[in-house]
């Protein structure tokens, strides 16, 4: 009776009523990222943007992301539950209600938010509800905590299209958790960038091995850099800012220009990647 209370402590999220008490103040955490030395809990500089991940033991996930290139800062951390200022210790228990996940800090000019998606999809199984592997419990359980609506509605577009190439596999319903960014508490310095300090530490993230094809509607942003990154064929053709943005449709082939918030179709327009910080685009005659 004993293990199975506390197998069903794990397996299932605490009420309030239920869940520890933490404390008032944050858990003493590093100052610098240990393998960039860059500010753990900033200020970050203007213009980078923030996502939130769980894909199981947050040691391998949090080095998943730090590898790819764009993603300024990372951080292990707690989120999603109910015990404030949560200890890894506490967590463990399955009494906090939290999910160990990744805060990534990022530059939307070199890497896209799809493609972290698309690296968060591929890196774990999404299917196995309060687990991931041989770690049990509601603290591994996969989810996305979204900063706004466009990364809210990316997800779940994202989660759609990749839930029909498992069912294709033989695999089973995705069982993701995808909701607005809770506070995020960060983990003890010990757990910061635990596999650059030791790197022959445990890492149980294994994917599915089905790749995750991201939808039209989710593809990248590209950041033109200046106008002369830009080529027009036409003339009359409009004239944007050195800031200007633009969504590509890779299976259209074209462009959407945002700007002020709306999105206005480029009709004819032919956009090519020139790397991932710009593209050119050439209007047709």
């Amino acid at each position: 009776m004993f293990l199975s209370d506390m197998l069903n402590k794990k397996l299932n999220l605490p009420k309030p009523s239920e869940a520890l008490p933490g404390r008032d103040r944050p858990i003493p955490t590093a100052s610098k990222h240990f393998v960039s030395n860059r500010p753990l809990k900033g200020p970050y500089p203007e213009g980078l943007e923030t996502a939130m991940f769980g894909l199981g033991c947050f040691w391998g996930a949090e080095r998943l992301f730090w590898q790819v290139d764009g993603v300024w800062v990372t951080a292990a951390g707690y989120a999603g539950g109910v015990t404030p200022n949560p200890t890894y210790q506490e967590t463990c228990t399955g009494l906090t209600g939290h999910a160990e996940v990744v805060l990534v800090v990022y530059d939307p000019k070199i890497v896209s938010y799809a493609e972290l998606l698309k690296l968060f999809w591929e890196s774990h199984d999404p299917t196995q509800g309060m687990r991931q592997g041989n770690d049990v419990g509601t603290t591994y359980r996969s989810a996305i905590y979204t900063f706004n609506d466009a990364q809210h509605q990316a997800a779940l577009a994202s989660r759609d299209a990749y839930e029909a190439s498992l069912r294709g596999a033989g695999r089973g319903k995705i069982t993701t958790e995808i909701a607005p960014a809770p506070e995020f508490y960060f983990a003890e310095e010990d757990h910061q960038q635990y596999l650059a300090k030791n790197p022959y530490g445990y890492c149980g993230l294994q994917g599915t091995g089905v790749s995750c094809a991201i939808p039209a509607a989710v593809a990248p942003f590209f950041y033109a850099p200046d106008a002369s990154n830009l080529l027009w064929r036409r003339l009359g053709a409009p004239r944007f800012s050195n800031r200007s943005k633009f969504h590509v449709n890779f299976v259209s082939g074209r462009a959407r220009l945002a700007r002020s918030g709306r999105k206005t179709l480029l009709p004819d327009a032919e956009c090519l990647p020139e790397n991932r910080a710009g593209m050119r685009c050439i209007m047709d005659k």
